[in-house]
């Protein structure tokens, strides 16, 4: 049996920003029919010490870490068997896991994730008794200095290092006069280590010295070795490129359920959403959104393309949050339109209703390394509209004249993206819709795609296979 040592720091169902946390609350559980044993490791979050409760014993004691007294606790709740980083002054606090009540960066998330890196390593080191991971599967920057400290561990059979990059747009940039505090060595302060232009990179730390390189998606992979996604890493990525790879995400099946068996038992739901959100029925289709207000996400170009949809009946109902801009831009839209029905925050059983309900799901992201939306709309029948990057153009397969005759399409992609692409996909959209027969084949074909864990699990197996010896 493979030991495997997941180092997150976000996990479902205990607390969640994004995919990530989808991802490392999904993999633990899709591996353990493959013979893999993975535990997690996690920092100790108010929510996530409430789910374990008196149930956890103290397997580390750390001492001082950064200022106060910092433990291990083992546990397990939710049928995932957990590391809790316990560490009250970094991370007992209101707020989210990275950001204030005011949405500012917490001062001291060079701390609280070197930390967390800390810990991985010394778990990896075989500090906690009676049990010792083959390999540790680090995710995105929060987690990446962890083969730095690694290196530092007086061990022998030392495990493996998998870094998986959910998002380059986050790269734990930190500034240089905290080296010593963090404890990290000078010698790799350079630019063939963890050094980014004059400061120091997490994310360039753990894509220097882990052993290997992963992101979500394959096509993705392809796209952050060019300098248009890469970030300004991708020259690094480069020179590992015969390490890295791109393996896509998968959901959960059973919390992704539709209510229904095929794409005609939508009707009722969309009767329903239709009331929710005070939308009137319209001979169109109902669009929806579930997505972060930001930049990346390409909501303001969706916006602006929206005019395109009302001409055929079309509707959309929002669930978003984010940008200040852009939520005031939705709100305002849908003040004046009664087509549109925006609320702003998150609510997960709001968002399941709008993909139960909805007709179509849109995703316009800017660069989207693998997108879970999209492969919710596929297991409900939600025709998903896409920009042609990343995972959206791994998971769908366009309606185009090709896709159409052979009868293999599951969605739209859209390319350029662009406001007057974007506009042209909502009216073909518009129009695919009223022919009843063709959308109920794009229907059915999308939720017949395989959308689970299991491929991606087995290639996971496949790469800690290629670097670890299993016991």
């Amino acid at each position: 049996m493979m030991r495997i040592l997941s180092v997150a720091s976000e996990c479902v169902p205990f607390i969640k920003t994004g995919g990530l946390a989808d991802v490392a609350g999904a993999l633990p559980l899709a591996l353990a029919p493959l013979d893999i044993e993975m535990r997690t490791l996690l920092p100790g979050y108010p929510q996530v010490l409430a789910a374990i409760g008196d149930s956890g014993k103290t397997v580390l004691d750390v001492g001082n870490l950064f200022g106060g007294s910092a433990r291990v606790i083992e546990a397990e709740a939710a049928g995932l068997k957990l590391y809790v980083f316990d560490a009250p002054h970094l991370f007992e606090r209101e707020g989210g896991p990275y950001l204030d009540a005011q949405k500012r960066d917490w001062p001291d998330n060079p701390e609280r994730f070197a930390g967390l890196s800390q810990i991985a390593a010394m778990i990896g080191a075989g500090k906690v008794e009676n049990w010792r991971p083959d390999t540790l599967h680090l995710h995105d920057w929060q987690a990446a200095l962890t083969p730095v400290y690694l290196q530092a561990e007086k061990s022998k059979n030392k495990p493996a290092t998998v870094l998986t990059i959910h998002n380059i747009a986050f790269q734990g940039i930190i500034d240089a006069g905290l080296l010593g505090r963090l404890g990290l060595p000078e010698s790799g302060f350079t630019k063939d280590g963890f050094e980014y232009y004059g400061k120091i990179s997490a994310l360039k730390a753990g894509i220097v010295f882990s052993d290997r390189v992963s992101t979500v998606s394959p096509t993705y992979a392809t796209e952050l070795l060019s300098a248009e996604f890469g970030m300004g890493l991708e020259g690094v990525l480069r020179e590992r490129s015969t390490d890295f790879s791109g393996i896509l995400n998968g959901i959960d099946l059973d919390a992704w359920s539709p209510p229904y068996k095929t794409a005609r038992g939508k009707e009722k739901y969309k009767k329903h959403l239709l009331s929710e959100t005070g939308l009137p029925s319209r001979d169109g289709p109902l669009f929806v959104v579930v997505s972060r207000l930001s930049d990346q996400k390409g909501l303001d170009t969706l916006l602006e393309a929206l005019a395109a949809i009302f001409p055929h009946g079309g509707q959309i109902a929002l669930l978003g949050s984010g940008d200040p801009d852009l939520e005031r831009s939705w709100r305002a839209a849908g003040e004046v339109n009664p087509d549109i029905s925006v609320r702003i925050g998150y609510d997960e059983d709001y968002a399941k209703r709008l993909i139960t309900g909805g007709d179509a799901i849109l995703v316009p992201s800017r660069f989207e390394p693998c997108g879970l939306t999209q492969l919710y709309g596929l297991r409900y029948g939600t025709i998903p509209v896409v920009a042609m990057t990343g995972g959206l153009a791994d998971t769908i397969i366009p309606a185009n004249p090709a896709g159409l005759a052979r009868g293999v399409a599951t969605g739209l992609q859209v390319y350029p993206n662009t406001t007057d692409a974007w506009a042209r996909a909502l009216e073909r959209t518009c129009l695919l819709f009223k022919q009843k027969d063709e959308w109920r084949r794009l229907q059915k074909n999308a939720m017949q795609q395989p959308v689970g864990w299991d491929v991606s699990a087995a290639a996971y197996r496949s790469l800690y296979k290629s670097i670890g010896n299993p016991r």
